[in-house]
């Protein structure tokens, strides 16, 4: 898998767990989307109106504007000025004339000054662009709302995982409430009859709820953010980072507790990265992580 391909997931795995909904509610996603002979890896559609409650509906049905918006990703080695205005166009002449168009570049080469300008000047207040090269890790954005919220949204530089364990939260809930509960007992055979009864007992349910919460994220919730070099793994207040670079292969580890996790090879030691415990998919994980292990290993021999 090129890097190319490795921003592509990178972005196909933000839209699927909805952190571009700050720029729409995206809930359709097509992969290899065609307009006229351009392709573009990856293609969504959405719009404004809200999904949660019955009262943020209501509210997003009567206020929020009925624009459909579209994202669409396009990846090559170098994106000249004359192609991008291709893009503008095909992009407005299939769409509606009131939608919402973000458009993400992402080219493996340096930008050209005049690229750059292209990119800045864009006119029309309905596309915004966010354009990115691999080469610096430079990004240039449209000089309009659209193309700033997307900057600020569509983050390419790294992929970020996670998810929330309930096995370990409830671990640490039922922890804190039995040394609650105890520490009630205690005080009731004290001398406090007070300290056992229903109010005591819903409070300290309460608060084991909250502390439990605070424990688990301190201790137990994992972060898994990966990058094209490297890697992060935080686990509570725990920090790993790693480099592919520092790894000769990777396989697909079980845990005795039928955990999921890649299994990271080095001639000095081993190290586990959870998959189950951040919600990633063990065969395309397996797959990337493989592959970064493998070319930024021939980088580093060549």
């Amino acid at each position: 898998m090129s890097e190319l391909g490795f921003i592509t997931d990178m972005v196909e795995e933000k839209l699927a767990k909805g952190n571009l909904r700050w720029l729409a509610n995206f809930n359709e996603i097509r992969r290899d989307y065609s307009i006229g002979d351009i392709g573009f890896p990856i293609y969504a559609s959405g719009s404004l109106q809200e999904r949660g409650f019955l009262l943020s509906r209501m509210f997003s049905a009567l206020v929020t504007p009925r624009y459909k918006i579209h994202f669409l990703l396009y990846t090559s080695q170098e994106v000249d000025p004359k192609f991008l205005r291709k893009l503008i166009l095909a992009c407005k002449s299939k769409f509606g004339e009131d939608d919402w168009v973000f458009l993400g570049l992402v080219q493996s080469r340096p930008f050209g000054k005049t690229a750059k300008e292209t990119v800045e000047n864009t006119a029309d207040k309905n596309v915004g662009i966010a354009a990115y090269t691999l080469a610096s890790k430079e990004a240039v954005t449209s000089n309009n709302i659209l193309g700033r919220n997307l900057g600020r949204q569509l983050k390419l530089t790294e992929a970020k995982f996670e998810a929330f364990d309930i096995p370990n939260y409830l671990k640490s809930f039922v922890i804190t409430l039995t040394l609650g509960i105890l520490f009630l007992v205690f005080l009731y055979f004290s001398g406090l009859q007070q300290a056992i009864s229903y109010v005591t007992l819903t409070l300290m349910t309460i608060f084991s709820l909250i502390i439990g919460y605070s424990i688990y994220k301190t201790r137990y919730h994992v972060i898994l953010t990966l990058n094209s070099r490297g890697f992060q793994l935080k686990k509570g207040k725990i920090i790993t980072d790693g480099k592919w670079s520092s790894y000769t292969d990777a396989t697909i580890f079980i845990t005795p507790q039928y955990e999921t996790c890649i299994r990271l090879y080095s001639r000095e030691q081993t190290f586990d990265l959870p998959l189950s415990r951040v919600g990633l998919s063990r065969k395309e994980a397996y797959g990337t992580i493989k592959e970064l292990v493998r070319r930024n290993k021939e980088a580093t021999q060549s």
